[in-house]
């Protein structure tokens, strides 16, 4: 019940509930809410007297009546979900989804799928369907034009995303095809291996270019780009530590700010490495990357076809990372950690101490190889030679080797 109170002219006022409407904007559009359906609004009853006891009373009446007019109304009889098409119980399964709190961008792409995929599938009750139906339908959308690249057909990997969800939405309302779930055959994904630019030729081509920082803190700190683009001085920065505070997504073609990580093990720390530092210090205002999702993606697209480097991803800068930590035998828990990487051994084991002294020595060492890339002692670092130089002696690559490599060179005039 609501709760009754006292207004400046003496007279006492209640707003008990009383029904939803629909929110249309000022052209008399509905306003739509990421899911696809109409915001409603909740519309109070306002309730006036002379006393409080007067305004209970009359809420009480008025909520009696709401109560008993529903009363009146028939009992829905029980949903056979099976009975439904295929695209409405799409939407039913989106609803549940939001409940759970899944990401904007999860939610876009069921749209994307209900709009785009298996289309031959979404007028189809699901008591209509059997094996036949479906597998026919999965090899019809095989060999679906692709919409982003003209004369592709859809990758095997967006088929069994879009198929993943067909098959979850059929699973929730029945399981009666269970089984025929199970047997349904899906074109194999061909193992994707990116080939990655070495970072001792990336970093130098990257400097002093607007994309440094973000590629740095992709590559260097394996940070995503929601998880970039939601980087600020005022949220994520504390001391000499950085951490992922926000994220920004793109949802219907607009930056939505989310205080929430894909997942808890994304909500990392790190300690800033001083050459990156240097470059947050240069950023006039709190974001410290203002480009865009497009701008960054298409600049990178631009700058790896002016070096004429095979083309990567950016997310595939994280991967660089990745094999960065691998070929310097980070032990795994700590990679894994640094990249916020979801794993059954993480999950069964908890770190308390984030920034232990091993912690540390796995900062110093990352640190040291991008630092002497990004920030060397010599321009003209003959980066093959100073390899061949640390195996030959047995050092350590520091900043302290390359300068004993530039001492050796140049008295033994090695030309570089």
């Amino acid at each position: 019940m609501a709760t009754p109170y006292k207004l400046p002219s003496g007279t006492w006022c209640v707003k008990p509930y009383s029904h939803e409407e629909p929110v249309y904007n000022a052209d008399g559009t509905p306003v739509l809410l990421p899911s696809g359906k109409q915001k409603m609004t909740r519309k109070y009853k306002t309730i006036t007297g002379p006393t409080k006891k007067a305004v209970e009373l009359a809420a009480a009446q008025f909520v009696l009546e709401k109560e008993e007019e529903l009363a009146k109304q028939p009992k829905q009889k029980k949903v056979d979900y099976t009975l439904l098409p295929l695209t409405e119980l799409i939407d039913k399964y989106i609803e549940s989804r939001l409940v759970l709190n899944r990401s904007l961008t999860t939610i876009q792409d069921y749209r994307c799928i209900q709009r785009n995929g298996f289309q031959d599938l979404m007028q189809i009750c699901v008591k209509d369907m059997d094996k036949e139906l479906l597998q026919e339908s999965v090899n019809m959308e095989s060999q679906r034009p692709c919409n982003r690249k003209k004369g592709v057909t859809l990758s095997p990997k967006r088929l069994q995303n879009e198929w993943s969800l067909i098959a979850s939405v059929i699973r929730k309302y029945t399981s009666s095809l269970d089984d025929v779930l199970r047997n349904i055959e899906l074109p194999e994904v061909p193992e994707r291996v990116p080939d990655l630019i070495p970072a001792e030729v990336l970093l130098p081509a990257i400097k002093d270019t607007d994309l440094e920082l973000p590629v740095l803190l992709a590559a260097w700190l394996s940070f995503s780009m929601s998880e970039i683009r939601g980087l600020t001085k005022s949220k994520s920065i504390s001391g000499d530590h950085i951490r992922i505070a926000e994220v920004v997504v793109v949802v219907g073609g607009k930056d939505h700010r989310k205080d929430i990580a894909k997942n808890k093990y994304r909500n990392r720390t790190h300690r800033i490495p001083p050459y990156i530092k240097s470059l947050i210090d240069k950023v006039p205002g709190d974001r410290l990357v203002t480009l865009t999702e497009a701008q960054i993606y298409h600049r990178w697209i631009k700058f790896q076809d002016e070096h004429r480097f095979k083309h990567m991803t950016f997310h595939d800068l994280r991967h660089l990372n990745a094999s960065v930590m691998a070929a310097l035998r980070i032990p795994d828990k700590y990679a894994q950690e640094r990249g916020g990487w979801k794993s059954d051994k993480i999950m069964k084991k908890v770190y308390t101490q984030t920034f232990s002294e091993i912690r540390t020595a796995v900062d110093d060492k990352i640190d040291g190889y991008f630092d002497n890339i990004a920030n060397p002692i010599s321009e003209n670092m003959p980066w093959e030679k100073y390899r061949a130089w640390l195996t030959l002696f047995g050092k350590e690559d520091n900043k302290k080797s390359q300068k004993e490599f530039m001492k050796f060179i140049d008295e033994h005039q090695i030309a570089t």
